[in-house]
């Protein structure tokens, strides 16, 4: 279920507004302040903040223009960048206050990463794409280890695992599973990825995604149906639609589909 963007860009905005109205309260004890020292040094406190309150609602403003827009804003990418690194913490403890479930407002983001994405023009080759998969993917029966070699897998069909190799022969992509963020982050340095399409639930993706900002990730949330971190399953699909979006401009990619094509 697709959660909808707006929850998230809402809660950053409030976030924003209470950080003005804490801008306000220093401006006010400021005025109020007969010590000269306190007066000064309030005022340049609240100068700070509203210097990054500036920057942070640029960043905002960017976030709505280029999801109506469907179109990349690169002036304000890192302005983009600092609302969301600065704000997500605050956003994340109003949602809680307002009774909202954290995943829901961690999908609202990865919904709205996605999207930002996607109006990027990249050209990107397969060695330089990664599909990050979880280790709950696999069937917890299984006695193959598969996240140091995803190859030790016997393709036996008990799990998404196989046909994610599937795809990754398929497309040329390089797929790893990884059991955390640890090992997940010796695997980026290792492949040095220009784009990367990650499965995960909400919290690791959105932990992720913030991890390796500025790097594109297209975000795929798995599937729970024996609960989390056991027996996940994922929407190929997807999956799928996320490397073709990476790799749409891809020349090698262009000339196997067109001799895949020719063959069929």
């Amino acid at each position: 279920m697709k959660t909808k963007k707006r929850l998230f860009i809402g809660l950053l905005s409030v976030s924003l507004g209470m950080i003005i109205g804490l801008v306000i309260l220093i401006w006010f004890l400021a005025v109020n302040r007969d010590v000269v020292f306190y007066r000064v040094l309030l005022v340049v406190f609240g100068i700070f903040l509203l210097g990054i309150v500036a920057l942070v609602g640029v960043g905002i403003v960017g976030m709505v223009l280029t999801l109506y827009q469907a179109k990349a804003i690169p002036s304000m990418q890192s302005y983009m960048r600092m609302a969301t690194n600065l704000l997500f913490p605050m956003a994340l403890g109003i949602g809680h206050l307002l009774g909202m479930n954290k995943n829901q407002i961690k999908s609202s983001f990865i919904e709205v990463n996605n999207q930002m994405v996607h109006t990027k023009k990249l050209w990107l080759e397969p060695e330089q794409v990664m599909i990050l998969a979880p280790h709950c993917l696999q069937k917890s029966s299984c006695p193959h280890k598969l996240t140091m070699d995803v190859q030790n897998c016997k393709r036996c069909g008990g799990c998404s695992v196989h046909r994610l190799l599937e795809l990754s022969e398929k497309y040329g992509v390089p797929l790893v599973v990884a059991p955390g963020g640890t090992l997940a982050r010796r695997f980026i340095e290792k492949y040095r990825p220009q784009a990367i399409v990650a499965i995960a639930c909400e919290r690791d993706l959105t932990s992720g995604i913030l991890d390796v900002n500025p790097l594109p990730v297209l975000g795929v949330r798995n599937m729970r149906p024996e609960g989390p971190c056991v027996n996940t399953t994922v929407d190929l699909n997807q999956v799928e639609n996320a490397i073709q979006f990476f790799l749409v401009n891809s020349e090698s990619w262009q000339k196997i589909k067109m001799y895949r094509e020719v063959e069929g």
